[in-house]
This record gives C-alpha cells, structure tokens and sequence, in this order.
C-alpha cells in the first residue's frame, strides 16, 4: 500500500515540472486541416522567438489562396490589428499571444467557400545597438471544409486507452488494498495468539520468560 502514495508522489511531480516545461518553453505546433461548415476555426501559426532575451517588433501577414487562384491579403498586424476587405470580412478574429510568439487567427462561421491555402509570415526586428536584422518566417496551411464532422479516429483510441488505463488503475488499487487487510488481519491475529499463550502461562513460570541480561 505504501506503493500508492509514492506513485501519487511522483506523478505530480512530474506534472508539476511537465507543467513548468511547456509554460517556459515555446513549441511550435501545427494546426488543424479541416473545418467544419458553420463552426469556427482556429488557424494555427505558432513562430518561437529565437533569442527571447531581445526585444523585437513582429510584423504578421495573413494571405488566402483559393484553389487555382492567387495569394490576396486577409489580415495584417503591423502594432495594431487589419483586416483587408476581402471575403472573409466581418468573419476574421485575432488570437495571437502577447509575446508574439503565437500569431494565430480564427475564421468564424467557416463556409465552403473558404477551403484552400492560407499562408502566415511572421517578420521580426530585432533591436541590438550595433545593427537591426531581420528574421522571416512562414506557415502554410493547407484548410479543407467540410459539411459535417467526421469521426475523428485519434479521439476514439484515446479515449478507449483512457478507459482500459482506468479499469487497469482500480483493479491494482483494489488488489492493493486486499493485500494490506490480509496483512493487517495476519498480523491481529499473530499477536492475539501471542496475547493469549502468554496469559495460559503460569504466574510463576511467567518470571522465567524475561529475556537474561548479560554483563
């Protein structure tokens, strides 16, 4: 039983410095590829900043390409937010970080029309004193609509990986905890034996079980 509590120990730990981890560090992950019609969406551009130390100012630049067309401007942060007129107006949201960092934009009310590439470029200025570089970056996104959700297979697994993890989890407490009564209940009745040979003793015998001393 002492087990439980060390590995319950242990877990927050890790979660603890797992949690540290990811709030101090910046990871850049993809974003999704498939928009359901009438949802919103969430375009993902996520660029880390290579020297965290400097401060820089960023520039954002969102474009939208349909298929077979043209790249055409759909929004803009330049220290302050902008959309171009284009179809996406009035349906365009910004939900970037204040670190810069995440610059992503969310369509809201996604309709059929909008599948096609969008591509984010990230600018950044850095300002040392000698001299000002400048560092680009850029994120393609590669977004289909869709009428309807499908069923998203990843989520079917992981939640089938949940439950065995569960039903595997209590099983082991419940083994656990039938173990330590065992051991417990064993250990009540040795001393009760114990309890009652010493009572069936004789009170004169009863002086000759202490244990001499040596000198």
């Amino acid at each position: 039983m002492a087990a439980l509590p060390r590995l319950v120990c242990a877990s927050s730990v890790v979660l603890v410095v797992w949690a540290g981890f990811c709030s101090a560090v910046c990871v850049e992950v993809p974003s999704e590829t498939e928009a359901v019609q009438g949802k919103n969406m969430k375009l993902l551009c996520i660029s880390c900043m290579k020297r965290e130390e400097v401060t820089a100012s960023t520039v954002v630049e969102w474009f939208y390409r349909p298929e077979g067309g043209k790249d055409e401007p759909i929004y803009e942060y330049r220290k302050t937010n902008h959309e171009f007129p284009s179809r996406f107006s009035g349906r365009l949201q910004w939900n970037g970080s204040k670190d810069m960092q995440d610059v992503s934009i969310s369509v809201l009310n996604v309709t059929l029309n909008d599948s096609g590439i969008y591509t984010c470029n990230i600018t950044r200025e850095f300002e040392f004193e000698i001299h000002r570089p400048l560092f680009t970056s850029s994120r393609l996104i590669h977004l289909t609509v869709v009428e309807e959700a499908g069923e998203d297979f990843t989520s079917v697994i992981s939640e089938i990986m949940m439950y065995i993890l569960l039903v595997f989890l209590t099983l082991w407490l419940l083994i656990e905890m039938v173990y330590c009564y065992r051991k417990v209940s064993k250990a009540e009745e040795a001393a009760q034996e114990n309890a009652t040979d010493y009572l069936a003793i004789p009170s004169e015998n009863k002086e000759n079980c202490a244990v001499p001393v040596e000198e």
